[in-house]
Protein backbone atom coordinates (compact mmCIF):
# COMPACT_ATOMS: atom_id res chain seq x y z
CA UNK A 1 0.00 0.00 0.00
CA UNK A 2 3.17 2.33 0.79
CA UNK A 3 4.40 1.77 -2.47
CA UNK A 4 0.93 2.46 -4.45
CA UNK A 5 0.77 5.78 -2.24
CA UNK A 6 4.25 6.77 -2.92
CA UNK A 7 3.70 6.00 -6.86
CA UNK A 8 0.62 8.09 -6.87
CA UNK A 9 2.43 11.11 -5.22
CA UNK A 10 5.31 10.65 -7.44
CA UNK A 11 2.73 10.88 -10.90
CA UNK A 12 1.12 14.21 -8.59
CA UNK A 13 4.16 16.13 -8.49
CA UNK A 14 5.21 15.26 -11.86
CA UNK A 15 2.53 15.97 -13.54
CA UNK A 16 2.09 19.49 -11.08
CA UNK A 17 5.65 20.53 -12.62
CA UNK A 18 4.39 19.35 -15.90
CA UNK A 19 1.60 21.34 -15.73
CA UNK A 20 3.43 24.38 -14.06
CA UNK A 21 6.52 24.80 -16.18
CA UNK A 22 6.42 27.82 -18.55
CA UNK A 23 6.40 26.48 -22.28
CA UNK A 24 9.68 27.87 -24.11
CA UNK A 25 8.33 30.46 -27.27
CA UNK A 26 9.33 29.23 -30.03
CA UNK A 27 8.67 32.28 -32.58
CA UNK A 28 6.69 32.19 -35.93
CA UNK A 29 8.39 29.87 -38.63
CA UNK A 30 9.30 30.75 -42.06
CA UNK A 31 5.87 31.18 -44.08
CA UNK A 32 4.01 31.93 -40.94
CA UNK A 33 1.39 34.66 -41.20
CA UNK A 34 2.12 37.61 -39.33
CA UNK A 35 -0.34 39.03 -36.97
CA UNK A 36 -1.68 42.53 -38.22
CA UNK A 37 -1.49 45.34 -35.80
CA UNK A 38 -2.47 48.49 -35.69
CA UNK A 39 -1.38 50.85 -32.93
CA UNK A 40 -0.04 54.49 -31.49
CA UNK A 41 3.67 54.71 -32.08
CA UNK A 42 6.12 57.30 -30.05
CA UNK A 43 4.57 60.62 -31.37
CA UNK A 44 1.04 59.08 -31.17
CA UNK A 45 0.88 58.29 -34.99
CA UNK A 46 -1.15 55.13 -35.82
CA UNK A 47 1.26 52.21 -36.93
CA UNK A 48 -0.42 49.79 -39.55
CA UNK A 49 1.54 46.29 -40.30
CA UNK A 50 -1.03 46.07 -42.76
CA UNK A 51 -0.57 49.35 -44.29
CA UNK A 52 3.68 49.07 -43.90
CA UNK A 53 3.26 46.01 -46.15
CA UNK A 54 1.86 47.81 -48.97
CA UNK A 55 5.08 49.72 -49.63
CA UNK A 56 7.76 47.06 -49.09
CA UNK A 57 8.83 44.40 -46.30
CA UNK A 58 8.47 45.36 -42.86
CA UNK A 59 11.19 44.36 -40.33
CA UNK A 60 9.80 43.75 -37.41
CA UNK A 61 11.93 43.66 -34.01
CA UNK A 62 11.11 43.26 -30.48
CA UNK A 63 13.01 45.40 -27.46
CA UNK A 64 13.25 44.28 -24.29
CA UNK A 65 13.38 48.33 -23.00
CA UNK A 66 15.87 51.01 -22.69
CA UNK A 67 17.01 49.78 -19.56
CA UNK A 68 19.03 46.82 -21.58
CA UNK A 69 22.10 48.35 -23.25
CA UNK A 70 22.28 45.76 -25.74
CA UNK A 71 18.94 46.26 -27.15
CA UNK A 72 19.65 50.52 -26.97
CA UNK A 73 22.72 50.09 -28.90
CA UNK A 74 20.86 47.45 -31.30
CA UNK A 75 18.18 50.46 -31.75
CA UNK A 76 21.32 52.88 -32.76
CA UNK A 77 22.73 50.68 -35.24
CA UNK A 78 19.59 50.26 -36.98
CA UNK A 79 18.75 54.14 -36.90
CA UNK A 80 22.41 54.71 -38.01
CA UNK A 81 21.61 52.00 -41.22
CA UNK A 82 18.09 53.16 -41.70
CA UNK A 83 18.65 54.74 -44.98
CA UNK A 84 20.39 51.40 -45.96
CA UNK A 85 17.10 49.17 -44.78
CA UNK A 86 15.00 52.06 -46.47
CA UNK A 87 16.86 52.07 -49.88
CA UNK A 88 15.90 48.18 -49.71
CA UNK A 89 12.30 49.45 -50.38
CA UNK A 90 12.13 47.87 -46.29
CA UNK A 91 10.08 49.70 -42.79
CA UNK A 92 11.56 49.13 -39.43
CA UNK A 93 8.91 48.80 -36.79
CA UNK A 94 9.95 47.79 -33.27
CA UNK A 95 7.73 46.58 -30.71
CA UNK A 96 8.58 46.60 -26.94
CA UNK A 97 6.28 46.18 -23.15
CA UNK A 98 7.61 49.07 -22.04
CA UNK A 99 5.06 52.18 -21.53
CA UNK A 100 5.27 55.87 -22.89
CA UNK A 101 8.31 57.04 -20.16
CA UNK A 102 10.68 54.32 -21.71
CA UNK A 103 9.97 54.72 -25.09
CA UNK A 104 10.77 58.11 -24.86
CA UNK A 105 13.88 57.12 -22.84
CA UNK A 106 14.75 54.96 -25.95
CA UNK A 107 14.24 57.59 -28.55
CA UNK A 108 16.43 60.21 -26.34
CA UNK A 109 19.25 57.37 -26.66
CA UNK A 110 18.75 55.93 -29.84
CA UNK A 111 17.91 59.43 -31.88
CA UNK A 112 14.66 56.64 -33.25
CA UNK A 113 13.16 57.87 -36.09
CA UNK A 114 11.30 54.74 -37.10
CA UNK A 115 7.96 53.77 -35.36
CA UNK A 116 8.68 52.23 -31.64
CA UNK A 117 5.42 50.61 -30.38
CA UNK A 118 4.04 50.25 -27.04
CA UNK A 119 2.76 46.30 -26.81
CA UNK A 120 0.61 46.41 -23.81
CA UNK A 121 -0.47 42.86 -21.99
CA UNK A 122 2.12 41.97 -24.49
CA UNK A 123 -0.41 40.80 -26.62
CA UNK A 124 2.13 41.24 -30.06
CA UNK A 125 4.65 39.26 -28.12
CA UNK A 126 2.39 36.75 -27.62
CA UNK A 127 0.77 36.44 -30.71
CA UNK A 128 4.61 35.96 -32.31
CA UNK A 129 5.03 33.57 -30.10
CA UNK A 130 8.40 35.54 -28.36
CA UNK A 131 6.48 36.34 -24.77
CA UNK A 132 7.97 34.68 -21.92
CA UNK A 133 7.68 35.21 -17.93
CA UNK A 134 10.86 35.90 -16.01
CA UNK A 135 11.88 34.26 -12.72
CA UNK A 136 11.32 36.01 -10.03
CA UNK A 137 14.81 35.67 -8.72
CA UNK A 138 15.61 37.57 -12.13
CA UNK A 139 13.41 39.95 -12.16
CA UNK A 140 14.73 41.11 -8.02
CA UNK A 141 18.21 41.03 -9.47
CA UNK A 142 17.68 43.36 -12.25
CA UNK A 143 15.91 45.60 -9.17
CA UNK A 144 18.72 45.22 -7.14
CA UNK A 145 21.44 46.06 -9.00
CA UNK A 146 19.74 49.04 -10.31
CA UNK A 147 16.30 50.62 -8.90
CA UNK A 148 15.29 51.71 -12.07
CA UNK A 149 14.93 48.88 -13.29
CA UNK A 150 11.42 47.60 -12.18
CA UNK A 151 10.44 45.49 -14.69
CA UNK A 152 6.64 45.24 -13.24
CA UNK A 153 6.38 49.43 -13.34
CA UNK A 154 8.40 49.85 -16.21
CA UNK A 155 6.21 47.88 -18.27
CA UNK A 156 2.57 48.48 -16.57
CA UNK A 157 2.51 44.67 -15.45
CA UNK A 158 1.00 43.76 -12.35
CA UNK A 159 1.64 40.36 -10.98
CA UNK A 160 4.31 38.46 -12.93
CA UNK A 161 6.72 40.38 -15.34
CA UNK A 162 7.22 39.00 -18.96
CA UNK A 163 9.83 40.20 -21.61
CA UNK A 164 10.00 39.08 -25.25
CA UNK A 165 12.92 37.37 -26.96
CA UNK A 166 14.19 40.15 -28.94
CA UNK A 167 13.37 38.42 -32.46
CA UNK A 168 13.23 40.09 -35.73
CA UNK A 169 11.09 39.42 -38.46
CA UNK A 170 11.34 40.02 -42.33
CA UNK A 171 7.34 40.24 -42.90
CA UNK A 172 6.51 40.54 -47.08
CA UNK A 173 3.78 42.32 -49.10
CA UNK A 174 1.69 39.25 -48.33
CA UNK A 175 2.01 38.99 -44.34
CA UNK A 176 4.31 36.31 -44.65
CA UNK A 177 7.44 35.93 -42.26
CA UNK A 178 10.22 35.36 -45.07
CA UNK A 179 13.17 35.57 -42.73
CA UNK A 180 13.51 34.80 -38.62
CA UNK A 181 16.12 35.72 -36.21
CA UNK A 182 15.15 34.19 -32.96
CA UNK A 183 17.95 33.72 -30.31
CA UNK A 184 17.22 33.48 -26.79
CA UNK A 185 20.68 34.99 -25.16
CA UNK A 186 19.96 38.90 -25.68
CA UNK A 187 23.30 39.71 -26.07
CA UNK A 188 23.71 38.35 -29.38
CA UNK A 189 21.89 40.07 -32.12
CA UNK A 190 21.36 40.17 -35.68
CA UNK A 191 23.98 42.23 -37.84
CA UNK A 192 22.59 45.15 -40.03
CA UNK A 193 25.20 43.38 -42.74
CA UNK A 194 22.97 40.25 -42.32
CA UNK A 195 19.62 42.10 -42.46
CA UNK A 196 20.37 43.89 -45.52
CA UNK A 197 21.66 40.54 -46.84
CA UNK A 198 18.23 39.04 -46.62
CA UNK A 199 16.45 42.68 -47.38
Amino acid sequence: MKKIKAAIFTLFTLLTLAGSAQEKPEGLFINSKAPDFRLPDQNGKEVSLKELRKKGNVVVVFYRGSWCPYCSRYVKRLQDSLQFIQAKGADVVVITPQAKEGIDSAVRRTGATFPIIHDEDMKLAKGYRVAYKVEERTVARYKNSNPSIDLLKTNNQVKDAYLPIPAVYVVNTDGSVIYRYFEEDYKKRLSVKDLLDVL
